[in-house]
């Protein structure tokens, strides 16, 4: 059902990353009144050189709240 995918600057362990998307998982599923088990989350390292790249290429209707300036 939702997949949530979570974009980072790198320097995170894979600790606290699972426990940052079992968090997640757990919020979606409960908030939604879904099942945690159709809930997926991934999370993903972006270098900091290549994070504007990485943000442009959302469609302007995929992103809904953006970093305030």
């Amino acid at each position: 059902m939702p997949h949530i995918d979570i974009t980072m600057f790198p320097g995170r362990d894979h600790d606290t990353k699972a426990a940052l998307a079992q968090k997640v998982q757990r919020f979606i599923a409960q908030d939604l009144g879904i099942e945690e088990r159709v809930v997926s989350v991934s999370i993903r390292d972006i270098p900091k050189d290549k994070w504007a790249e990485h943000m442009a290429a959302f469609e302007e209707d995929t992103q809904f709240i953006k970093p305030k300036a």
